[in-house]
C-alpha cells in the first residue's frame, strides 16, 4: 500500500497542497476552521509526516546551494549564517557560492549545484535569470530568491523593501537640510541598486529644492567607494554634493575613507553620508555610519525555511513572497 501523501490529505480536506503545508508548518497563517478540517483529514487517513520529505526530496544530497553577490560583503556573510542555522535544524548543510557580481560565475554555480543534485538553491540573482531558474526547478530542484523579489510572483522569495529603504535614506538627508544629494551605486544589473535608487528618487520628488545626482560604480566595494570619494575631492567645493547615499555600507565606508583621510572635507560637516545594510563595521567606522538596516541573518533563516516548505509542497506549492521592512539607523555621519 502506498504511503499517504500531502496531496492525499489536501484532496480529502478539499484544500490546496500549499494550505496543508501551511497547517503543518505555519498554522498561524491558516484560519482555525481550515486547520481543523486538515487535521481531521490527517487523522482519517493516518498521515505521518515524513522527515525525509521535509529534507526536500529523496535521492538528493543533504546540501543546499546558496549563491550570493559578494561574499566579502558582511551582509551576505550574515545571510549565510542564518541559512546555516535553519539548515542545521534539519540535518542539512549549506554550500556557499560567490558570484562576485559576475553572470558567468553565477551560471557556473547553478550548473554545479544542479550536477550535485542539491536539495534546493537559494540565490541572490544577478540580472534576469528567470528562465534558467525555471529550468532548474522543472528538473526537480526547488529555488528561492534571496534579497530579491520577482514581479510575476513565479518564485518564492525573501527580501527587504529596498524602494522603501532608499526612500528612508534620502528623506532623512532632506530632513537634516541637505539639498544636493548624490546616489552612489552600481552596477544596475543588480536589482537592489535599482530599487534603492527608485526609492531615493521618490523621496526627492517630495522635497522641493532637493536634487539628486547618480554616480555609477562597477561594484559595491570599499575600493569603488574610495574611488568615488577621491573624485568628489577633485571638484570645486560649490560643485560637490552636501550628502551621499551609498547603495551599501562598503561603498559608504570607502567614500568616508577618501574624504576623511585624503582631503579636508569632513563628514558630516561638509558631506553627510548614509549607507545601506547596517553591517557591523558601520557602527565601528571612524565616523559611525548612518545606515538602512536589513535583518540579514533572519533573511537567510527564513529563506531556508521557505525552501523546505516549497519542496514538501511539490509542484502545487503556492509560491510565497516574504518581505521585511527596512529600518533607519542614525549615527554621527548624518548628525545635524
Amino acid at each position: 500500500m502506498a504511503a499517504i501523501s500531502v496531496r492525499d490529505v489536501a484532496a480529502t480536506a478539499g484544500v490546496s497542497v500549499g494550505t496543508v503545508s501551511n497547517v503543518l508548518n505555519r498554522p498561524d497563517k491558516v484560519s482555525a476552521s481550515t486547520v481543523e478540517r486538515v487535521q481531521a483529514a490527517i487523522t482519517e487517513l493516518g498521515f505521518v509526516r515524513n522527515d525525509a520529505a521535509r529534507q526536500l526530496r529523496a535521492g538528493r544530497s543533504r546540501s543546499i546551494g546558496l549563491i550570493v553577490l559578494d561574499v566579502a560583503n558582511p551582509f551576505f556573510t550574515d545571510v549565510a549564517r542564518g541559512a546555516e542555522d535553519r539548515a542545521a535544524e534539519e540535518g542539512l548543510t549549506v554550500l556557499l557560492g560567490n558570484s562576485d557580481e559576475n553572470p558567468g560565475r553565477q551560471s557556473a554555480y547553478l550548473d554545479l549545484f544542479e550536477e550535485q543534485r542539491v536539495h534546493g538553491v537559494l540565490i541572490s540573482p544577478l540580472g534576469d535569470v528567470g528562465d534558467r531558474l525555471s529550468r532548474l526547478r522543472a528538473r526537480g530542484t526547488p529555488t528561492v530568491l534571496v534579497d530579491r523579489e520577482i514581479a510575476d510572483r513565479s518564485f518564492s522569495s525573501v527580501a527587504v523593501d529596498d524602494v522603501a529603504g532608499g526612500y528612508l535614506a534620502v528623506s532623512h538627508l532632506a530632513a537634516i537640510g541637505r539639498t544636493r544629494i548624490a546616489f552612489v551605486g552600481g552596477p544596475h544589473s543588480i536589482r537592489q541598486v535599482v530599487d534603492r535608487l527608485e526609492g531615493a528618487r521618490k523621496a526627492v520628488a517630495e522635497h522641493p529644492g532637493v536634487v539628486l545626482e547618480t554616480i555609477d560604480t562597477d561594484s559595491l566595494s570599499v575600493l569603488q567607494g574610495r574611488t568615488v570619494g577621491e573624485q568628489l575631492l577633485t571638484r570645486p567645493a560649490a560643485e560637490r554634493p552636501d550628502a551621499v547615499f551609498a547603495a551599501n555600507d562598503l561603498l559608504a565606508i570607502g567614500v568616508l575613507q577618501a574624504l576623511n583621510m585624503l582631503g579636508d572635507v569632513r563628514v558630516p560637516r561638509d558631506i553627510a553620508l548614509i549607507g545601506y545594510d547596517d553591517i557591523a563595521f558601520a557602527a565601528a567606522a571612524v565616523v559611525p555610519l548612518s545606515s538602512i538596516r536589513q535583518p540579514s541573518a533572519l533573511i537567510g533563516y527564513t529563506a531556508v525555511d521557505l525552501l523546505l516548505r516549497e519542496a514538501e509542497g511539490g509542484e502545487d506549492f503556492e509560491h510565497e513572497q516574504i518581505q521585511f521592512q527596512p529600518e533607519l539607523i542614525v549615527r554621527e555621519s548624518t548628525a545635524g
